[in-house]
């Protein structure tokens, strides 16, 4: 007698708004989607209790002034987000560094993003108002940073900001626990960071590589277990006087970096690393293509006439081949 078919696995997929940016998790077993918003959720709600900056209730926001300058002691959950943030710092020779807060404050970027003045139009980030601002050489504020255990050490002239390596750790979290609690397979999005863990049918997912609707897209394959991220100079954008502003600073200067890239986007083994690399790439300009092949990095960068140049195991298409844009 014959067997009746195996089931067919339906995915589901939940959308929601968080941090200002959209959120998205998808799961093979659609069965269990409220499980797993439940538990993104709380892993969201989780870090960003420990590190929002625009809180004023979140452990972060608790900590400054002489009482950290001397050391504090900060939950697990803190100390280990800030020892992600020390470590792709180190290993972004610095290009991202979380000590930024003071200067993001400075540009306008003090509150939640959807309280500025969001631009109206589409113009480059950087380059709408004819004035003249000085900028000054800055050290490297993470080499002064101490973390011993779960004692924080932070001068008193710096502020943290964890917001450039916080949203790929929780994305990674996210994706891990759901994996691990529900047996399925999952990819969850925050913004431009997308993590997947688990097992699917596939071997993986179809992720769509398109930062704004008027930029070039692919569709690539992103295996099992693997991330992606996109940083972009087109989005998280905001008018202070008479000026807009992107959200990616140069640590060199304090200064929102001059775009040369409209997006940079990295695969990875995990969404830290993978935002890191791609966050990293547009601080360093015209000189990411080469720093992403000498890292080995699959990379895909799009520059502001919208030409796309590809790096290590990046696939190319007709329209774009490793190592120049086309």
């Amino acid at each position: 007698m014959a067997h009746p078919p195996a089931p067919e696995l339906t995915s589901a997929r939940s959308d929601w708004r968080v941090w200002s940016t959209d959120a998205s998790l998808v799961v093979e077993r659609g069965d269990v989607v409220d499980a797993a918003r439940a538990i993104a959720d709380e892993v969201l709600a989780a870090v960003g209790a420990a590190c929002d900056r625009f809180d004023p209730a979140s452990e972060l926001s608790r900590l400054g002034g002489e009482k950290t300058a001397r050391g504090v002691e900060v939950s697990p959950l803190l100390a280990d987000l800030v020892a992600t943030a020390l470590r792709v710092a180190e290993r972004t020779g610095g290009s991202v560094d979380p000590t930024l807060g003071r200067e993001l404050a400075r540009w306008g970027y003090d509150r939640d993003l959807s309280e500025l003045d969001a631009p109206a139009g589409a113009s480059d980030a950087g380059r709408s108002a004819p004035f003249t601002v000085s900028v000054t050489r800055r050290s490297p504020g993470w080499r002064s940073v101490r973390l011993d255990g779960r004692t924080l050490t932070v001068p008193a002239g710096l502020r943290l900001d964890l917001g450039a390596t916080a949203k790929a750790y929780a994305a990674d979290l996210v994706a891990a626990q759901i994996a691990c609690e529900l047996g399925t397979g999952a990819l969850v999005s925050l913004g431009g960071d997308i993590a997947t863990a688990g097992t699917t049918a596939t071997g993986g997912w179809e992720v769509l590589v398109q930062d704004v609707p008027a930029d070039p897209s692919q569709q690539v394959f992103l295996p099992d277990g693997s991330a992606i991220a996109t940083s972009s100079t087109q989005k998280r954008r905001w008018r202070h006087e008479g000026r807009i502003h992107q959200h990616i600073l140069d640590p060199a200067s304090g200064a929102p970096v001059v775009p040369v890239w409209r997006s940079a986007t990295v695969a990875a083994a995990d969404c830290v690393e993978a935002n890191a690399l791609s966050t990293a790439a547009i601080v360093r300009g015209h000189g990411a293509p080469r720093w992403l092949a000498e890292q080995g990095a699959a990379a895909r960068l799009v520059d502001l006439q919208g030409r796309v140049v590809v790096t290590g195991a990046w696939p190319a298409t007709d329209a774009q081949q490793p190592g120049g844009a086309r």
